[in-house]
């Protein structure tokens, strides 16, 4: 991720990486950068609870940070739109 903070994700986060998932989001809210970015592209799936931890650390950043999601697999952005509308902190980029 030359020139930008932030971090890669690749295969799922379910149970079994949830734990990691959760201490990436995390160091995202702690580090403090007004713009912090996950790149998703080899991101296969997110379970409900991760797509809850996104939107805990998303409300974390209060309103003045944004954590921007680079190419998120497809159902992540309808799930966060889904239980989570209007959640400011976090914006998607397809492309």
């Amino acid at each position: 991720m030359a020139g930008r903070t932030g971090f890669r994700a690749a295969g799922e986060v379910s149970l079994g990486t949830r734990g990691i998932w959760e201490r990436a989001l995390e160091r995202a809210v702690r580090e403090g950068e007004d713009v912090y970015y996950l790149e998703l592209s080899a991101l296969t799936f997110v379970d409900v609870a991760g797509a809850g931890a996104l939107a805990d650390a998303a409300r974390d950043l209060g309103g003045r940070r944004r954590l921007v999601l680079d190419r998120p697999p497809d159902a992540l952005p309808r799930i966060l739109d889904l239980l989570w509308p209007g959640l400011p902190g976090i914006e998607v980029r397809t492309s």
